[in-house]
């Protein structure tokens, strides 16, 4: 091959290389500006899923927030109401703690109690303390409603009897017996029904004895008692049961017709303080009748003095009378003296000026 032929070859080489050169120039410039295409479209792509994502984000938070707000005060009232619960349920169980401790101390007490009543009843089953009990209550009965000066505990008759109690009224005593018999009246209240009939008829016929011995004793109006005794029964049950209470196969009076007519009334506690009560106006009446008496002779004696101041009255007015006269006559005579003092001023007067006296003598002679 010649020289020419290779700087040909060479320059054809060197042309195909610069034509392939712009060529791939040009296609890596067009990949260039799609790629640049591409690129700003997938991040103006990827800038709108941000903003989008973003607000999703930001929505999903506000409502994660609401709901959490939601779910603490759900809790947080949930929370209280248990706390709540939880006080009261332990208040209740601290009252019932405490009703279970008096309950406790309750039943205790009521052990007691009953050990004290079976006590007392054991004592009580001699008569002479069963009395000795209703003579407490009358005593107390009588101390709270009457002044000590219309009541007397254990009077002693002339004949050596002694009543419970008598009221002191002006007129007279009324004598008061407490021992009511209860033996029977014990066995009937505990007796069953087939019994009872007969406990019953047992049991008045001790309390119509008792009325009779209340009757003998203590009814002496040749010693200043009232012509009637009052029978204090100690219970009102008892009272009921002795007196206001009737069988319907009772024969006879009842009674309490029979106590009336032995002139002993029957009381119990109720009906007694009415007594009293009654018996109390009526010495209130007689106080306010004494009250009045007395205001009767302070009136009396006031008017007597009234009638001596009266008389002094009339004798002073009299006295000073008398003084205004000789008064008036005294004035009338220091009114005749100014006279004839005057006249002999006059005269004087008349005689500094004349210097005749004596004529003036003469004339006036």
């Amino acid at each position: 091959m010649s020289q020419q032929e290779v700087i040909l070859v060479v320059g054809l080489a060197l042309l195909g290389v610069v034509v392939l050169s712009f060529t791939l120039r040009a296609g890596l410039n067009s990949i260039r500006r799609s790629t640049l295409e591409q690129l700003l479209l997938l991040q103006n792509q990827l800038l709108a899923g941000n903003q989008q994502a973003t607000q999703q984000i930001e929505s999903f938070r506000q409502t994660l927030q609401t709901v959490t707000g939601q779910i603490n005060q759900t809790v947080e009232v949930g929370r209280r109401a248990i706390d709540n619960r939880l006080g009261n349920a332990q208040e209740a169980i601290l009252r019932v703690s405490s009703q279970l401790g008096k309950l406790d101390a309750s039943t205790q007490r009521m052990v007691e109690i009953g050990e004290d009543v079976q006590s007392l009843q054991n004592i009580l089953r001699s008569p002479k303390l069963r009395g000795n009990l209703g003579e407490l209550f009358l005593a107390d009965l009588l101390a709270q409603i009457l002044p000590p000066r219309h009541f007397q505990l254990q009077y002693t008759f002339k004949g050596g009897e002694t009543v419970d109690a008598v009221v002191l009224l002006k007129a007279g005593m009324v004598p008061v017996d407490a021992k009511f018999p209860l033996e029977n009246f014990q066995r009937l209240s505990q007796a069953p029904d087939a019994a009872r009939r007969a406990l019953r008829r047992e049991f008045l016929r001790d309390v119509k004895k008792h009325v009779d011995a209340i009757a003998d004793k203590y009814i002496r109006p040749d010693e200043n008692t009232f012509p009637f005794a009052l029978m204090y029964i100690p219970a009102e049950n008892v009272y009921y049961e002795a007196i206001l209470r009737e069988e319907e196969d009772e024969s006879g009076p009842s009674l309490f017709a029979y106590t009336l007519s032995r002139r002993v009334i029957p009381v119990s506690p109720n009906s007694f303080f009415a007594y009293l009560q009654t018996i109390l106006l009526g010495l209130k009446g007689l106080k306010i009748e004494e009250s009045a008496r007395e205001i009767l002779n302070h009136l009396d004696r006031l008017k007597q003095e009234t009638e001596k101041f009266s008389e002094h009255f009339r004798l002073v007015g009299a006295h000073l009378d008398n003084a205004r006269k000789k008064y008036d006559d005294a004035d009338k005579q220091l009114g005749r003296v100014d006279e004839k003092l005057d006249v002999l001023l006059g005269l004087v007067k008349y005689e500094d000026r004349t210097g005749q006296p004596e004529q003036n003598s003469t004339e006036q002679d």
